[in-house]
């Protein structure tokens, strides 16, 4: 009760933007999941069900939601800011300036997943993040999906492989580099070849 306070406290000291955002995130929060409890950690409002799960803190240009396991979060969205450098390893913020409005239903689906990471007791170290979805050329795409065969040993390649291609491609600065590293890409792939065998092969 001493935590909801605090809590209540410190929400409506912020200026009105800042408490409309807080109050309705923070109903948001509840909804998902009556269990979860308020605390006050690290000068600021946490929720936390079956262990640490969201901060909420108010800042001079925004109000910031931390997800502590957010590295683990389907992002679909893609509420969360890009990474920074000095960022705490996991952690994944959703920031919200003045004139932005909330994603209920996005924001609601990134609470139940933190809820379900905690319920089955998933660690930060026991879980990988989800790779990052590859964006083939369209130019290298094209060319492989008019031959069935380079299609075929495409899709048969693993993410690493597709990634070594897609950044050879897309790091040529030329348009007649690009041109060419798509035309011998395309015939390494139809060979069924890594990029890295095409020394071998030549």
């Amino acid at each position: 009760m001493i935590e909801t306070e605090r809590i209540n406290s410190h929400i409506a000291e912020q200026d009105e933007w800042k408490r409309r955002l807080m109050v309705r995130l923070r109903q948001l929060i509840h909804q998902v999941d009556p269990g979860i409890e308020e605390t006050w950690r690290w000068n600021g409002p946490h929720f936390d069900r079956n262990g640490i799960m969201l901060g909420m803190s108010a800042h001079k240009t925004c109000v910031s939601i931390w997800f502590h396991k957010g590295a683990l979060l389907k992002d679909p969205r893609r509420l969360f800011e890009p990474l920074e450098k000095d960022e705490a390893k996991g952690m994944r913020v959703y920031k919200l300036k003045e004139s932005d409005a909330i994603d209920e239903k996005a924001f609601t689906e990134l609470v139940k997943q933190a809820v379900k990471l905690n319920e089955d007791g998933v660690k930060l170290s026991e879980a990988k993040p989800a790779r990052k979805t590859l964006v083939v050329p369209p130019e290298l795409e094209s060319v492989l999906k008019k031959d069935q065969h380079a299609m075929t040993n495409w899709e048969g390649f693993s993410y690493s492989k597709k990634k070594d291609y897609i950044e050879w491609v897309t790091d040529a600065k030329r348009e007649e580099t690009r041109k060419r590293r798509i035309a011998q890409a395309f015939q390494l792939i139809r060979d069924g070849l890594a990029l890295n065998e095409r020394y071998e092969k030549q």
